[in-house]
């Protein structure tokens, strides 16, 4: 059997982390959970992920920074990232991939079902 792949959700939501969780556990995926931005950083370290699900707005240090460091750092930075947020706004969505970000959702246009087939599109 192929070793399942491995998906770090960084999200403060606890509802939202858990919903998105089990969506992921159901379609087969190994899921890590960090709550805020340096959690995530040194959870990407320890368990190198395949994905990483990165929320904007966490408490410690925002989702902004924690994509800084982790595509400014070696053990992390081939690591796909998508950002699930609440900020919509043109310049948010710009400075996502501008830091490195590979696909940007709006936690608000998306089912989770609609999330799973986005994280599947840089694991292919």
């Amino acid at each position: 059997m192929s070793q399942k792949e491995k998906i770090l959700i960084i999200e403060d939501d606890v509802f939202l982390g858990d919903l998105i969780s089990k969506k992921l556990k159901q379609e087969g995926f190994e899921v890590i959970h960090a709550t805020d931005g340096q959690q995530g950083i040194e959870k990407a370290k320890e368990t190198n992920p395949d994905l990483i699900l990165l929320d904007l707005i966490l408490p410690e240090m925002d989702g902004f920074e924690a994509l800084k460091t982790l595509k400014s750092t070696v053990e992390t930075d081939s690591i796909p990232v998508i950002i699930l947020s609440n900020l919509g706004q043109k310049e948010d969505v710009e400075r996502g991939f501008d830091l490195g970000a590979d696909d940007y959702l709006i936690k608000a246009h998306f089912t989770p079902d609609e999330i799973i087939k986005r994280v599947r599109t840089p694991l292919k």
